[in-house]
């Protein structure tokens, strides 16, 4: 594999000790995780006394899963 293709998609995964397979997963997880406590934000935003804590506690939730990897 030519160096500048395996830069795009294979030292990041490795930095975080995954195949380039794991981490699509990994982030296509995340970033679900993150459109699903945004659309609670638009919510909350909307109607202030629904999903008070869910966007914020999912951002947590999320914080600890990245700063646990590689």
């Amino acid at each position: 594999m030519p160096r500048t293709l395996e830069r795009m998609f294979i030292d990041h995964p490795r930095s975080v000790d995954e195949s380039y397979f794991q981490h699509l997963r990994f982030a296509t997880r995340f970033a679900a995780s993150l459109f699903i406590a945004a659309g609670a934000a638009a919510i909350h935003a909307l109607i202030p006394c629904v999903c008070e804590k869910t966007a914020s506690t999912m951002v947590r939730s999320l914080h600890r899963r990245v700063d646990n990897r590689g």
